[in-house]
């Protein structure tokens, strides 16, 4: 299938489509990112954030590391769910699981993962997706969240390009949420870092829209450093 191919045959279009695409791009989504800082939290403590400068440029290293990684993934598991091909689905999980560096990113990922297929589940029928969280129940498969998107936004009609940009903006919110409750910053601060930070979208999606799942790296050691310093922190507010 090319790139930024559509869905066919199960979604709505317009208006509909639209407010259902804003609805699963909600920062209040209940499905537990709200207890994640895609390691702000450690960021904070060492020092490498400390104003709203440095958080944006934490934010655009997070993005394009994730573009590299979970959103290689979720294109190809976008495009495995387009033409059924559920081993193919099943590769893209297991891929990212092991790439994700330590347990509390292997964590953030399948807890968050699961709840979003559950919550999808309870909205609309879905039966790949369906079918994936009970391979996730049945320790089958891993559960990531990109992966669960891929699925539920594919069954929706809602194309790759479309699903790739909910998927950025969902984490740079993350990060923005947890930078709120963790630092001196206001609201309209943090917006107008998003505003900023999403005009890397498009750079990043065709920067990787081409790769392969062997591709999917980045090379990112402050951040992997924080997410290890996390894990030995005896006060913290988030789970990552």
């Amino acid at each position: 299938m090319a790139a930024g191919g559509k869905a066919k045959g199960s979604g709505p279009s317009g208006m509909v489509h639209l407010a259902r695409l804003l609805q699963f791009s909600d920062s209040t989504l209940p499905i537990g990112s709200f207890a994640f800082s895609n390691g702000l939290e450690s960021a904070l403590q060492t020092g490498v954030v400390t104003n709203p400068e440095s958080l944006l440029k934490y934010v655009d290293l997070i993005l394009r590391q994730t573009a590299r990684m979970d959103g290689i993934a979720l294109l190809h598991a976008h495009r495995a769910a387009v033409v059924g091909d559920y081993e193919a689905i099943l590769e893209a999980d297991s891929e990212l699981f092991c790439r994700r560096v330590g347990e509390e990113q292997q964590m953030m990922l399948t807890r968050v993962g699961k709840k979003f297929a559950e919550l999808v589940l309870k909205i609309m029928p879905s039966p790949m997706l369906e079918r994936w969280l009970d391979d996730i129940k049945a320790n089958a498969t891993a559960g990531c969240l990109p992966i669960g998107q891929a699925l539920a936004l594919a069954h929706m009609g809602v194309d790759e390009v479309e699903a790739f940009v909910m998927h950025q903006y969902g984490i740079a919110s993350m990060i923005l949420s947890a930078a709120l409750r963790l630092m001196r910053i206001d609201h309209l601060d943090t917006q107008r870092i998003l505003f900023t930070a999403q005009g890397r979208v498009e750079g990043d999606y065709l920067a990787v829209r081409d790769l392969s799942l062997d591709e999917m790296a980045s090379f990112a050691p402050v951040f992997d450093v924080l997410v290890a310093h996390h894990t030995t922190t005896h006060v913290r507010l988030f789970m990552n």
